[in-house]
């Protein structure tokens, strides 16, 4: 039985998300799985899989190509890299990124993490496909004696934020 980890989407879903990108195929390619860098870092480090730059105050959303699972009574946080805000003052615009188990294999977009990130700098930054450019943490997390949440995901990014019967 699988309790973590991260896998490739589809490259049928990586084509559709990254339908800007003339070298898709050389893209998904260049997916590389999240590794943590050292016996004792907490964050698994994700890499963007093309080559990319950030002019200053500009913003782009970033595909990864991957998709995370895990256990039930635990959540995945992305966050930016500690390099990437000091050294460049590139931000992600959600500031942190929430994922529940049941973000994986949605029927919307296969669970595909993207990241939108900022350049609060002054100077242009480019990414190399393979450069690592936020990391993601996983952690338990608890709930009330009262919680009586029954709603499902119908899709991904933002679907909770719909009403519907099971969701207020």
């Amino acid at each position: 039985m699988k309790t973590r980890g991260f896998e490739k989407i589809s490259l049928e879903q990586f084509k559709k998300d990254l339908s800007f990108l003339d070298n898709v195929e050389d893209a998904y390619n260049n997916i590389v799985l999240p590794k943590r860098a050292t016996l004792y870092s907490v964050g698994y480090d994700i890499c963007t899989p093309f080559d990319f730059s950030l002019e200053p105050n500009e913003i782009k959303l970033i595909p990864t190509g991957l998709k995370v699972y895990f256990q039930n009574d635990e959540m995945f946080a992305l966050y930016i890299r500690s390099s990437m805000g000091f050294k460049y003052n590139i931000r992600m615009c959600n500031q942190v990124g929430i994922f529940e188990c049941d973000y994986y294999n949605n029927e919307t977009n296969e669970g595909h993490i993207f990241v939108k990130l900022q350049n609060e700098g002054n100077q242009k930054v480019n990414f190399k496909a393979g450069d690592r450019i936020v990391q993601g943490i996983f952690s338990k997390y608890l709930i009330t004696d009262d919680d009586n949440a029954t709603g499902i995901r119908k899709g991904g990014i933002g679907s909770t934020d719909r009403k519907s019967d099971n969701n207020e």
